[in-house]
């Protein structure tokens, strides 16, 4: 085999080698555990839970920020407004 058909295999095999791992990193992502530690629960962290926190943003007159940037006051305050606004998924 030639030196340019042995890059080029290496390559291939490299990427039909990572390809699942890419793959499931994108599933992964779509729905995480999330502890709340006032209430001693998770949550799990999903498209659904998205739409609650958009909805807690702009009822408590937040700028739109990372659940995860938010300082744990914050978090904390948004977890009690949940709980309040449960939806029987937990």
């Amino acid at each position: 085999m030639s030196r340019g058909h042995r890059y080029v295999s290496c390559i291939l095999l490299g990427a039909v080698l990572l390809s699942p791992v890419a793959f499931s990193g994108c599933a992964v992502r779509g729905s995480v555990r999330v502890y709340d530690a006032s209430y001693r629960d998770y949550h799990r962290w999903d498209n659904d839970e998205v739409v609650y926190y958009q909805r807690w943003e702009v009822e408590t007159r937040r700028e739109h920020r990372e659940f995860r940037e938010r300082h744990s006051d914050e978090q904390q305050e948004y977890w009690k407004w949940r709980h309040n606004h449960h939806d029987d998924q937990h």
